[in-house]
């Protein structure tokens, strides 16, 4: 497969990973805001702009945190690169420069996203709320893995379709819970039963996983049992092991001798054989920093050994 294919597959699947995940962190901060405690404006969406590396641009163009700003700039932002107004732009021009490989399926559901996206305007979604937005967004996104699943050839093509997805998603469950985390667990380290148990459900729901914790617990929300379920749990198909235990075996098909193949592969055992107690031991924020290290050391990796590009 010529590199430029490979590339523009690739960020189309990355693109749309990450306008899904934008809206998740949109939805779990919305989610905390409505929540008794949650009138610090500051404290609630700060987070959400430091876990999209947003909020020094933010920055520049705001004095003050508040919901409708961070809304509208990591939403509909036309000067936002990162916003989910320039992803599902980007993941679509992707998909038309590569109409011939991909199903009509696939390009008519990018397509149909993206006009259905222009017509969104900031006074629309105050209208009728933030969360059926989100969860449009989130809809759509979800639309399109299913579609690239049930039409795609299991190819090249599909393979690297898949494997921006779960690095993606990877990088963005890692933030995610680093950055949530820190802002739930009090600063004094006291035990599970002092952390908020509405807000940890917030976090819960926004990730598609508060029945998935259920079903495997079935016990009261404790940070530890979310960090696992997140983490290291391969049945549920957000976590860190479920995004690597597919994109190790991608690369020893695409490519069985090369360095991609050796990173994805040890992330990958790392997320198997390790236990909760382990993460507990060395720190969560070290383990997430060096997980989200590793993830971006792969994807460089694999720009340099596949892709027709390097960074986006």
């Amino acid at each position: 497969m010529l590199s430029r294919t490979a590339d523009n597959l690739y960020w189309m699947a990355r693109y749309m990973e990450r306008a899904e995940n934008m809206a998740r962190i949109l939805d779990v901060s919305h989610r905390m805001s409505q929540l008794p405690g949650g009138q610090d404006q500051t404290r609630e969406w700060l987070p959400a702009l430091i876990i999209s590396g947003q909020d020094d641009a933010y920055a520049a163009r705001h004095d003050e945190v508040n919901a409708g700003h961070v809304i509208a700039y990591m939403a509909l932002g036309g000067d936002n690169p990162s916003s989910i107004r320039a992803t599902l732009l980007a993941a679509r021009e992707n998909g038309r420069a590569e109409r011939n490989m991909l199903p009509t399926e696939v390009f008519e559901c990018l397509n149909t996203t993206w006009l259905e996206m222009q017509d969104i305007q900031y006074s629309r979604l105050v209208e009728r709320g933030f969360r059926e937005f989100f969860d449009w967004v989130k809809e759509r996104c979800q639309l399109f893995t299913g579609i690239v699943a049930g039409t795609m050839l299991t190819t090249d093509a599909y393979y690297f379709t898949r494997l921006g997805s779960m690095l993606e998603r990877a990088d963005n469950t890692a933030r995610l819970l680093d950055v949530k985390y820190h802002v739930l667990v009090p600063d004094d380290g006291e035990a599970d039963e002092a952390v908020d148990y509405y807000q940890w459900g917030a976090v819960l729901r926004a990730m598609s996983a508060f029945k998935a914790y259920r079903t495997i617990f079935r016990d009261t929300i404790k940070p530890r049992q979310v960090v696992e379920l997140l983490v290291l749990r391969r049945e549920f198909p957000r976590s860190l092991h479920a995004c690597y235990a597919e994109a190790a075996p991608i690369l020893e098909t695409l490519r069985t001798n090369s360095e991609c193949t050796r990173l994805a592969g040890e992330m990958h055992a790392r997320l198997r054989y390790g236990r909760p107690q382990d993460i507990t031991r060395r720190g969560l924020h070290r383990y997430l920093t060096d997980v989200i290290t590793r993830n971006d050391q792969l994807s460089n990796e694999i720009a340099r050994t596949f892709l027709f590009e390097t960074t986006r």
